[in-house]
């Protein structure tokens, strides 16, 4: 039977069990949904901006584990498509990303709406397609959810003409094993190398195993608890890493980096042997590279991705393989060989860490007049039993969340790592309730963040998503606005927002329930209430203190025992030291 172009891009999505797809219609794309109305093969989710389009799909994708998909048009819906698609990138999130695409033959001509999305998108993708032959569709659809899905997971764009979508052929979608002679991910880790690893591990007197976003997106969480425990030693672990170790455990003594706990950064720094799984070692993590080798370390560097491993580090046992697999393997050898740490050192090495864990870094001072962010996530923590999916934007509301909500699981915890994308929570929200509907899903975001993307509440009302949206209200972009007070002599350039608008008027135009919360005391309340409606979605705006800092920080050019301290810790000018610029020179005379 002959199928159109657009009926066959709707089959071959059919035959890889798509469950929803998040989309935007327009001129290039009528074909495909006219087919998608036709045939009825799964749902499909209308919002009100491509890019939300794709950030729902995208966590659609980190909490099902499944390739999300998403379907725009050519022009500015497929540019609108590129910060999602390169968020998605920069996070290994699989995606297949389908663009409209103006008729052939006029392709270069500058026809209405046309932009080259191959060109456009080659440096945010895993891969991408041009369609150009009819009976190229449904293989192309077939290798683009391969690619996506294997190997480190990354975004597929599939760009299909509107000639392509008309055209008529025979559909027969490939069955079978997918071969791509240039594209053969390794997937297990090379024995010599593990026996390798396992010897300098064991030979350790202050290990340290250091997890990411790898973990997750390898399904390795089980693997990695085992080989914590089997070891004793500790663990710590990335902003996207959240959630693949228990959070309340101790061998887990909290997250890395920028803004990682005391405890955590000061062990990557002083560790003597470093396992790393699924992480790469950004700048976020281990900030200034010569900084953190000027304690002298062994590194075994685990990843699926050659191309991540010694990126920025020198690496002493590089293995390259599925975390999942190289973790299990680890795991035999070290009980065949009945590998041990030496006891004294080990012994010594966590009391070292407990002495830094007792210090308290997450302490905060309780106010009964102003809310303290840390408190509202601190409670919610609390009342959801540190069960639910937390989806957040980015900025100081995105660290209060990865501090102070115990993570308890993988795909528990959402966010923007490596592009760092405002506007990300509440469609992350969407592709989460979506992917699990009996999980309470809960979007801590500011004032900020919201607004990019706040016309999706329309679309939560449309499908009807019970969302609770945690707003941590501050009146300023919070991280920038830090950034300003401590580096630039507060000055706060462009930070302040004095035309917010009423959230809860908002949220109610929208037709949902609003709140407002001004006072500490109705904090636990407010929560208990909004998370009661099990079948609304809450928007709380809890105005905070706009005061608030997020501490521990390591600043541009500091190494990981070089933090800014909370004020309870400062003991010394150097844990308040955050180089002040107020001495910089400007040349203010005009440039002839």
């Amino acid at each position: 039977m002959q199928l159109s172009g657009a009926q066959i891009l709707v089959q071959s999505l059919s035959a890889e069990n798509v469950e929803y797809v998040f989309g935007y219609p327009g001129g290039a794309v009528l074909e495909i949904y006219d087919a998608l109305f036709q045939l009825s093969k799964f749902e499909h989710i209308l919002v009100r901006h491509e890019q939300a389009a794709v950030h729902a799909a995208d966590a659609y994708a980190r909490t099902s584990g499944k390739v999300g998909v998403v379907l725009v048009t050519s022009g500015p819906g497929a540019t609108n498509a590129i910060t999602g698609i390169a968020t998605a990138y920069s996070d290994s999130i699989p995606l297949v990303v389908i663009s409209g695409q103006v008729a052939t033959p006029v392709i270069g001509s500058d026809a209405f709406q046309e932009i080259d999305m191959i060109g456009v998108s080659r440096p945010c993708v895993k891969h991408n397609f041009l369609v150009t032959n009819i009976n190229d569709l449904a293989e192309t659809v077939k290798k683009a959810f391969h690619i996506a899905r294997t190997g480190r997971p990354g975004p597929v764009v599939i760009d299909v003409p509107k000639d392509i979508t008309q055209a008529m052929a025979k559909f027969s979608y490939p069955q079978g094993e997918v071969n791509i002679r240039s594209y053969q991910p390794v997937t297990q880790g090379h024995a010599g190398q593990i026996k390798k690893a396992v010897q300098m591990l064991a030979a350790a007197k202050r290990p340290l195993i250091y997890f990411g976003g790898g973990i997750v997106l390898g399904n390795a969480s089980e693997e990695l608890i085992d080989f914590v425990r089997l070891t004793g030693a500790p663990c710590a672990g990335t902003l996207l890493g959240l959630g693949a170790y228990p959070s309340t455990d101790r061998q887990f003594i909290g997250m890395l980096g920028m803004h990682g706990h005391y405890e955590a950064n000061l062990a990557m720094q002083n560790a003597d042997v470093i396992v790393a799984v699924g992480a790469r070692f950004d700048d976020r993590v281990v900030s200034v590279p010569s900084k953190f080798l000027a304690v002298p370390k062994k590194i075994i560097h685990i990843d699926i991705d050659p191309s991540s491993i010694a990126k920025r580090i020198r690496v002493d046992v590089p293995i390259v393989g599925d975390v999942k697999n190289v973790l299990t393997d680890m795991i035999c050898l070290w009980k065949k060989q009945e590998q041990v740490f030496s006891e004294t050192a080990l012994n010594k090495w966590w009391e070292t860490i407990e002495a830094w864990r007792s210090r308290d870094c997450m302490y905060f001072d309780m106010d009964d007049e102003v809310i303290k962010p840390q408190y509202v996530v601190k409670t919610l923590a609390e009342l959801t039993n540190n069960s639910a999916i937390v989806t957040s934007d980015v900025g100081q509301h995105q660290m209060f969340a990865a501090q102070y909500y115990p993570f308890m699981r993988p795909r528990q915890w959402l966010n923007s790592g490596g592009q760092g994308t405002m506007g990300v929570g509440l469609p992350y929200a969407m592709g989460a309730k979506l992917a699990a509907p009996e999980q309470d899903v809960c979007c801590i975001t500011g004032e900020g963040s919201i607004q990019m993307n706040i016309q999706e509440l329309s679309t939560c009302y449309q499908y009807k998503l019970p969302i609770k949206v945690v707003n941590l209200n501050n009146g300023y972009l919070g991280m920038v606005r830090q950034w300003q007070e401590l580096y630039y002599s507060n000055r706060y350039s462009e930070t302040y927002f004095d035309s917010l608008p009423d959230f809860v008027k908002l949220a109610e135009a929208y037709g949902h329930v609003g709140m407002r919360i001004d006072k500490p005391a109705d904090v636990e309340g407010a929560l208990r209430e909004a998370l009661a409606m099990k079948d609304r979605l809450v928007f709380m705006d809890f105005i905070t203190d706009k005061t608030q800092n997020v501490f521990p920080m390591v600043g541009n050019g500091k190494g990981l025992d070089e933090m800014v301290l909370p004020p309870h810790m400062r003991e010394s000018k150097a844990d308040s030291d955050v180089n002040d610029v107020k001495d910089r020179d400007y040349d203010t005379r005009s440039v002839p």
